[in-house]
């Protein structure tokens, strides 16, 4: 007769705390803005005493947070961080065709970005087939602000939640981290501050302009304002919620792609679209080749 296993460590607390994330996860906590240690005590069926130090053990751990307002429990930052990270690494696994498709279409630099940290921090990338190209950004982090990709990562959220990003991130460095900030590969060297002529972003109330035309035409461009003699375009990518979870962009030589930018947009937002789709949102996108972006010059 086989050895019985030993019984998992503290899987009935285990299964108790998930009871109690589904709960704050649930319709009722979503409609009253969370739920109090004696609704969960009641919904549970558990002693109050017992559900007070599980919510608290919860919340040190950042699973949960309280509202100091209300006394409400909510679902808490760190879950949402570890569900975005599971999200990404689906959204890695599916891109990686749709980005080499876009990068031999436009045979231009490609790269999927997402925020972190308040910031834009480039997972993937696939470069130009051309000698002459915009390097590879993956594993950097570059400031939301100075880049198309950022300001598609922001244009979804609300006014309040804005404000709070703008005071904090609103000035940040162009490359926050980590790397060399001077990624000269191919003779292209970030700038410090926007050139004034190419500057789109110079105050809270010009963000929400860029930000209203992007939700509006469903991409944002880049005219030197990162790196000179570099332009770009990037569209949002939606989860099946609707949220904006990434973006893809676009970047390229000015000199190549400067005079078909705007084509360049719509083409990066049809093939964000189609991969949304992918990952569950319903946008009736389809991808197709654009030869009016990927002829050569």
């Amino acid at each position: 007769m086989p050895p019985q296993s030993a019984p998992r460590r503290n899987s009935s607390g285990l299964a108790r705390d998930i009871e109690i994330l589904d709960l704050l996860g649930g319709g009722e906590a979503m409609r009253e803005g969370g739920l109090g240690v004696l609704r969960v005590a009641q919904l549970t069926g558990r002693d109050k005493a017992a559900i007070s130090r599980a919510l608290a053990t919860l919340a040190d751990a950042a699973l949960i947070e309280r509202d100091d307002a209300t006394q409400l429990y909510r679902l808490g930052g760190r879950l949402y961080a570890l569900a975005a990270r599971t999200l990404e690494s689906r959204m890695v696994a599916i891109c990686r065709p749709y980005l080499k498709r876009v990068a031999q279409s436009t045979r231009e630099t490609t790269h999927l970005c997402v925020l972190r940290g308040g910031n834009v921090l480039t997972i993937m990338s696939e470069l130009s087939p051309h000698e002459f190209r915009t390097t590879g950004w993956e594993g950097v982090t570059t400031a939301a602000w100075r880049t198309p990709s950022g300001r598609v990562l922001l244009s979804d959220w609300d006014r309040s939640s804005l404000e709070r990003w703008y005071a904090e991130h609103g000035h940040d460095l162009p490359i926050v981290g980590p790397a060399d900030p001077l990624m000269t590969e191919a003779g292209f060297s970030v700038l410090p501050t926007p050139p004034a002529d190419k500057a789109v972003i110079t105050d809270f109330d010009t963000l929400l302009e860029e930000l209203s035309r992007i939700r509006s035409q469903g991409f944002a461009l880049l005219d030197e304002e990162l790196e000179g003699g570099v332009v770009g375009a990037s569209a949002p990518v939606f989860d099946l919620n609707g949220r904006i979870i990434a973006a893809i962009n676009v970047s390229a030589p000015k000199i190549r792609m400067g005079d078909r930018l705007p084509t360049l947009g719509r083409y990066v937002a049809e093939a964000a679209a189609a991969l949304s789709e992918q990952l569950g949102a319903s946008l009736g996108a389809s991808l197709d080749m654009a030869p009016e972006v990927s002829r050569p010059r």
